[in-house]
């Protein structure tokens, strides 16, 4: 995705331009046409409607689903009544296949995510947390140092919403911790995201394209805990050193989920291999590494019963009763039910941006787009802004619309607009996906106003991990692909 011809916002168009026989035929500039408005308004409703998820209990997907329809067949209309098809289909494939290989991606992640759940692993360190009584000012750091360091490696969906279950079991009823607590959360996992390519769609995006190295995103560390830590060390000040109510709560893993964590840890691996050494997409590494999984699964099914019939008998030795109960109630692992698992939602909501942003980059909106933001714009400026906008859009079809801009930018500045897309969504709640799950999860206690009144303070989190980033990793501003 390194073409300097950002006119052509599509790179699958290059290769068509390669074709003699489609050399005459270049993308029409519909960005002044009816149909070019009439798209723009679609996907504006639809967006519309995606923010107003929590409201309208409407899922996000839905409303881009059928915009990315409209929005293509306006295209293929436009085209057809012209003379000529093959330029649409062309560049709807490629979108699709682009979309494609991040699907598969992020489900593999998602399916390991979901066993190790399956198996108790999120559970146990949940009961952990919870007997060990910590005071409100632990538990406040606690978690959001969880939440940091397990977003790179999870998601920061999945982090958000495990931690938070802590903050609201241990402190029942106590909104205004819960609702500060909340918002330490979705700081750290968008921060602890925003270094690390599994951490986030938009870091796993910007790997996927080639520009940056899987290695080059760990540059990106302090800037992200001086992202998080700023307001995280202001924040803690306004929270009561009190010890909350103790509550027991005790969670057994079960068999093999520390194996399916070693799993998990190879097929990244292999990802990382892939794209590092063999210079494949890393999706081929991950669905390998389904594959591991798979094998996994298939070695626990067909030694449940010896397992099982063990433990029994060790149980009865020790008298434990709870042990024997739950032995009785053990099914097999089945690892399509954990793809079943899977966040669908957002898979297909991810969809519905691609497709949109790319038909819409496809009329020339992109290209429009680019000339004013970073053309008019420095690119340190621009991707700046990035990160403001957004904390209003999901950062999702942010990144792919720059992505498809192509600006000519060096690896610092694409690193850059990498932490301002993953950081800038902690501005508001409604800015990345954790802030809105969480207001589900949370209802009543984390609001989007009680969010809003700590925005100042996650401003100054923000322009820190970005004055660190341009000081410390100034070198990278030198480097172009």
């Amino acid at each position: 995705m390194q073409s300097k011809l950002s006119l052509f916002t599509l790179g699958g168009l290059l290769a068509l331009f390669s074709s003699s026989s489609m050399a005459a035929e270049l993308p029409l500039d519909l960005t002044q046409t009816n149909v070019g408005i009439f798209a723009l308004v679609v996907f504006g409703i639809a967006y519309i409607l995606v923010m107003g998820e929590e409201f309208l209990h409407l899922r996000k997907s839905k409303p881009v689903l059928v915009a990315a329809g409209i929005i293509w067949v306006a295209i293929g209309w436009t085209y057809l009544n012209n003379g000529f098809s093959d330029l649409p289909k062309e560049a709807f494939r490629h979108n699709l296949l682009e979309y494609a290989e991040l699907l598969l991606f992020l489900l593999v992640a998602m399916t390991y995510i979901s066993a190790m759940e399956d198996r108790g692993l999120f559970d146990a360190l949940r009961s952990w947390m919870i007997r060990r009584g910590f005071s409100y000012k632990s538990l406040f750091w606690l978690t959001g140092i969880l939440a940091f360091f397990i977003s790179p490696v999870a998601d920061n969906l999945t982090t958000a919403l495990l931690m938070s279950a802590v903050v609201i079991k241990v402190a029942e009823g106590d909104k205004k911790f819960i609702n500060i607590c909340c918002v330490n959360i979705v700081i750290a996992s968008n921060a602890g995201g925003a270094f690390s390519p599994f951490g986030d769609i938009t870091t796993l995006m910007v790997w996927q394209s080639g520009i940056i190295e899987f290695n080059e995103f760990f540059i990106l560390f302090i800037p992200a805990v001086l992202n998080y830590v700023v307001p995280a060390l202001v924040m803690s000040f306004f929270i009561e050193n009190r010890c909350p109510v103790a509550v027991y709560e005790q969670a057994v893993l079960k068999r093999g989920a520390l194996r399916i964590v070693f799993l998990f840890l190879l097929t990244v691996a292999t990802a990382v291999a892939c794209q590092s050494l063999l210079d494949l997409p890393p999706v081929l590494g991950m669905m390998t590494g389904l594959g591991y999984l798979q094998f996994f699964g298939y070695y626990l099914r067909q030694t449940l019963d010896s397992s099982v019939a063990r433990q029994k008998v060790m149980a009865e030795k020790r008298g434990d009763e709870a042990a024997l109960k739950r032995l009785g109630s053990v099914v097999p692992f089945d690892v399509f039910s954990k793809v079943a698992r899977a966040e669908w939602d957002t898979l297909l909501f991810f969809y519905g941006v691609v497709m949109c942003v790319g038909g819409l980059g496809f009329m020339g909106y992109l290209a429009l787009g680019s000339e004013l933001l970073y053309g008019n714009w420095d690119a340190m400026y621009a991707n700046i802004a990035i990160g403001f906008i957004s904390a209003v859009v999901d950062n999702i079809p942010v990144m792919f619309a720059v992505l498809s801009m192509e600006p000519l930018m060096s690896h610092g500045n694409w690193l850059l607009v990498t932490l301002t897309a993953g950081v800038g969504g902690s501005l508001l709640s409604v800015g990345s996906a954790a802030g809105v799950a969480l207001m589900g999860q949370a209802r009543g206690m984390y609001t989007f106003l009680g969010h809003l009144k700590w925005a100042p303070v996650i401003m100054l989190g923000y322009v820190a991990s970005i004055l660190a980033h341009l000081w410390l990793n100034a070198n990278s501003f030198t480097i172009f692909s």
